[in-house]
């Protein structure tokens, strides 16, 4: 039997958004773990306390820990990540990176076993790290840091400072 190679046949529309769509660019970037219990709080912040309507996600296990070359990210990891911000930047005309590391990140779980305060300490210096290597090759993007921490049910969302000299 002979397999003909079809494009598959177009299907009648499942859900349309109730947002409509903005072509405008707001020229930001988020880069955060993918851990879908901070999602809609990383949304919300990034919306309501950063002011940002619309930006472009970047959701990675771990989030921006692989720029660090943290030991158990393989090279690639760290590359892939390097390409897909500089494409962004460049094509997306971005002036602002946010990086936000959370508590409880499974990506840390099994580095440290020092406790928690030992691992908030090194994601700390993580971020650091993430910005440095981001102003590497691109010193024309504003980088902010933020940490998601988990207080009496809530999320809340600290800034973390990241110097340029880091």
């Amino acid at each position: 039997m002979k397999v003909i190679d079809r494009p598959a046949a177009p299907t009648r529309a499942v859900y349309a958004s109730h947002t409509p769509f903005d072509t405008n660019r707001v020229g930001a970037a988020a880069v955060y773990c993918s851990d879908g219990r901070f999602g809609e709080q990383m949304d919300e912040f990034l919306h309501e306390g950063l002011v940002l309507p619309r930006y472009d996600r970047v959701a990675i296990p771990g989030g921006a820990a692989c720029l660090a070359g943290r030991t158990t990210s393989p090279f690639w990891q760290k590359t892939a990540l390097e390409e897909q911000l500089s494409f962004l930047i460049r094509e997306h005309a971005l002036r602002q990176i946010v990086l936000i590391a959370h508590d409880g990140c499974a990506f840390y779980k099994d580095l440290w076993h020092k406790g928690w305060r030992a691992v908030e300490q090194q994601q700390a210096h993580d971020l650091a790290t993430a910005a440095a290597c981001i102003r590497f090759w691109n010193t024309d993007v504003e980088i902010e840091a933020y940490f998601a921490r988990k207080v009496d049910g809530r999320v809340h969302f600290e800034r973390w400072t990241v110097s340029s000299q880091s």
